[in-house]
């Protein structure tokens, strides 16, 4: 299994400034539960937002995509250069696509599962966006709605 996960707004906002322009402890408690114990794979400006008392993410195998051929992440953490890698990278475990906007726009197609939080607000001045997506092949198999936010889980057609 792919899947993205992701909690974007009602504009598509992803990040603000480099941060997530939204406090959501239940949601991020989703993200935490879901992935933990699985792969997650993240590009390059992602990890570098995460505080780092959370670098890496743990319980979970990290793997930074990265076009820079001389970065380094600490033991532990895995480091690709190429996005074509994905679909074979660990075939029998569940990988999870975590950002940030080109990561998510370049592995769509790979992906058979999607996790969406939508936010339920607009946020101004946003500088990183969720790409649009044709949403013809996926269907919904789940939604839980919240005051702030609902999350919702498709299905590859």
């Amino acid at each position: 299994m792919i899947a993205l996960i992701v909690a974007k707004s009602t504009n598509n906002c992803i990040g603000k400034n480099g941060t997530i322009p939204w406090n959501l402890p239940e949601d991020l408690a989703f993200f935490k539960k879901i992935t933990t114990g699985h792969t997650v794979i993240m590009g390059r400006k992602t990890w570098e937002s995460l505080p780092p008392k959370y670098r890496p993410l743990p319980n979970r195998k990290n793997i930074v995509i990265t076009t820079q051929k001389e970065y380094v992440v600490p033991e532990g953490v895995d480091i690709m250069h190429n996005i074509s890698e994905i679909p074979n990278l660990y075939p029998k475990t569940k990988r999870f696509i975590i950002g940030g906007a080109q990561i998510y726009k370049e592995t769509l197609a790979f992906a058979d599962t999607l996790y969406i939080t939508e936010v339920h607000m607009q946020v101004d001045h946003c500088d990183t966006f969720f790409p649009d997506i044709d949403m013809l092949p996926w269907k919904v198999v789940a939604q839980d709605e919240k005051e702030h936010f609902s999350i919702i889980t498709y299905k590859r057609k």
